[in-house]
């Protein structure tokens, strides 16, 4: 330990000892004696996870903002409703409950998904049918009117937007998940508001209280010496880090800092009275029955002048500090990090430092998707192989949560390291990638579309369903029942990794149904621009009709998904916890990995991305035949001279009894 990190923490127990008896006696007037001890002994727990990132962040304020911060965790846990303590308890009791193999997520949009939110409870059992048992609504707090980034701009934390329904029904649609033993999952946009929020109109309005709640410049000196530096989100419509705002700077006008779009302008966590308010907000919306937070655009929270202004420590800290504090109030509530960024950037949102510090408890393994769509493409696990042993372990007390495809665009973060290591250039890899899922590739099956073409550097990302991008489009399109059969076993292939690599795997609403690309989206003015409305389409309920006819498309799909979340959940080997081993296994066509968590044997997972079979040695998947098969996409597999088959476009899962 650093002299600084030891001073910090004898500042920490100096503060602590004083503060303590205050706050035990505000709990116990609060909450009744018996929570009072709940939380003053959560608070022993978590002093440090809250208070070293308070001197860290904000130094010799440090003291005086614990004493506020406990002040407004506490009146949220006086708030908390005791359905939800009594949730609190159990997973108090079971803290790694997200962990569970029976864990299994399902994502959409509720105006796509069933239109209002007081309809979502009667589609529950169509949920309930694929297993799940983590729902997440894609962005519902009330945005600005318009162009709103899909939901990302929010002008209210505490409504709903009015066209999905209100707060109240949000809660009762909580209630009814609680009671099948499912958990929500929301978005909570971390690093910027709406212009309209009345957050951005106070600090506008010269409001004290809102004082520097934002970032604006008087002119361009200061903003194109950070734009040097920050890559650019969004460079065909918002290029750079900065919006004018004739209203900034008293009516001067200034350059607001908006990372995205104009309308959304960035948060400024140098301010505490930000990091308060927004702890406010996570608090109340927990009450409202929320379990999981997806905290967005975390990378950006902290800015600092001569970097890309993501992954800063500071926004570590204080993600640390948001985490322990929310925790205080509502134990039973987890984080999920949004941060699609490098592997070695991302594992510390897990708390996977070189000294661990918890920040969140989830993650997106976007590195996992993005290698299963390159291995397809390539027909070679090489790179997925290479770069996947790279990877540093991730905290036992943290999960990944994998998934094949998403509401996002597909960004290819192949690293130029990982590509080299396996004889190919990065940037050229990339480039074919994005030439392959637009169908531009000579041989492509995809039918995706480009995103954010950047004329100037040839980047782009991929937009697309994951039927379309996996062939399905274009078999049914061209009336080709082989090509059909083959989009269908590349979707189903996809999906026997990401249920089996470990972690939570999310399906996204409609990939059930092997759903393809909706070009309605062109109709709205507001969606048109945006193409990856694309891979956003209305649930079709017509096709969802059809998910038990076993001839049907929709029913071979629903079938086999739901098959492999029945066959998962009966394999404590992926619980999570445990990290998986990429093998080597004998064909560069075919990824095979291992696991094994402490109270099970071990599970060998294979996925042949190639069309035709390829064999690997039998030895290394069956662990010289004790190792059963308990699933795969064609029963049995042969054993030929010592190789075990696996067909083309084919998966296998093994377990030791």
């Amino acid at each position: 330990m650093t002299v600084a990190a030891a001073a910090r923490r004898e500042a920490a127990e100096r503060a602590w000892a004083r503060l303590r008896p205050r706050v035990q006696e505000a709990a116990v007037a609060a909450l009744g004696e018996a929570e009072a001890d709940a939380f003053v002994a959560r608070a022993d727990l978590a002093l440090h996870d809250v208070h070293e990132p308070l001197a860290v962040l904000y130094g010799a304020a440090a003291d005086e903002l614990f004493e506020r911060a406990l002040s407004v965790v506490l009146s949220a846990a006086a708030e908390r409703p005791e359905p939800l303590r009594r949730l609190d308890r159990r997973r108090e009791i079971d803290p790694a409950w997200f962990q569970d193999p029976r864990v299994q997520g399902y994502v959409c949009y509720v105006d796509r998904f069933c239109g209002t939110l007081d309809r979502l409870p009667g589609h529950l059992d169509h949920l309930a049918e694929l297993g799940t048992t983590y729902l997440h609504l894609m962005p519902l707090l009330r945005p600005r009117p318009g162009e709103n980034d899909g939901g990302y701009a929010v002008a209210d934390y505490r409504a709903v937007d009015p066209r999905l329904g209100s707060m109240a029904d949000l809660e009762r649609v909580a209630a009814a998940l609680h009671e099948r033993d499912m958990s929500l999952c929301i978005d909570l946009v971390l690093n910027h508001t709406a212009r309209e929020h009345p957050w951005a109109q106070g600090w506008l309005a010269g409001d004290p209280a809102h004082a520097d709640f934002y970032t604006a410049f008087p002119d361009r000196t200061m903003p194109d010496a950070y734009d040097a530096t920050i890559p650019e989100v969004f460079p065909d419509r918002a290029p750079g880090s900065f919006s004018w705002v004739p209203e900034a700077c008293g009516g001067a006008g200034g350059w607001v800092w908006t990372t995205f779009w104009p309308y959304q302008w960035d948060l400024d966590y140098t301010n505490p009275e930000v990091t308060l308010a927004m702890l406010g907000e996570i608090g109340w919306l927990a009450n409202r029955g929320v379990d999981v937070f997806r905290m967005d655009a975390v990378p950006f929270m902290w800015k600092r002048l001569g970097t890309s202004c993501q992954n800063q420590p500071e926004g570590h800290s204080l993600l640390q500090l948001l985490h322990a504090l929310t925790r205080l109030a509502a134990p039973g509530v987890v984080f999920k990090a949004e941060a699609i960024v490098s592997p070695d950037d991302l594992v510390p949102y897990l708390g996977g430092h070189e000294r661990f510090r918890p920040e969140c408890e989830l993650a997106y393994h976007n590195q996992l998707m993005v290698l299963l769509w390159s291995s397809l493409a390539t027909q070679d696990v090489r790179l997925a192989r290479t770069a996947l042993r790279r990877m540093k372990p991730i905290p036992p007390s943290s999960t990944w949560v994998t998934y094949v495809r998403g509401h996002d665009d597909i960004g290819w973060a192949v690293a130029d390291e990982d590509a080299a290591a396996t004889g190919v250039d990065g940037s050229g890899h990339r480039r074919f990638l994005n030439d392959f899922y637009a169908g531009r590739f000579p041989g492509s099956f995809a039918r995706g579309a480009l995103f954010q073409e950047n004329a100037v550097t040839g980047d782009a990302r991929i937009s697309g369903s994951a039927a379309s991008l996996c062939g399905i489009e274009a078999a049914l399109a061209e009336g080709d029942d082989e090509a059909l059969e083959r989009g269908i076993r590349r979707l189903l292939l996809l999906h026997s990794v990401t249920y089996a690599f470990g972690g939570i795997p999310l399906l996204y609403m409609g990939d059930e149904l092997a759903l393809r690309n909706d070009t309605g989206y062109l109709a709205d003015p507001e969606r048109a621009p945006d193409n990856r409305w694309m891979h956003r389409p209305p649930m079709d309920w017509a096709a969802a009709a059809r998910r038990s006819h076993r001839a049907a498309l929709e029913g071979r799909v629903f079938g086999q998904l739901r098959r492999l979340g029945e066959v998962r959940r009966s394999l404590l080997a992926l619980r999570g916890g445990v990290e998986s081993v990429v093998l080597d296994a004998g064909d560069d066509a075919v990824l095979a990995w291992s696991r094994r968590h402490p109270r099970s044997g071990t599970f060998v997972g294979l996925a042949n991305v190639a069309p035709e079979p390829r064999t690997v040695d039998a030895d290394t998947v069956t662990g010289f035949g004790t190792f059963e098969q308990v699933h795969g996409s064609d029963g049995l597999l042969p054993v030929t001279g010592g190789r075990l088959v696996v067909p083309g476009l084919g998966f296998a899962w093994f377990a030791q009894p």
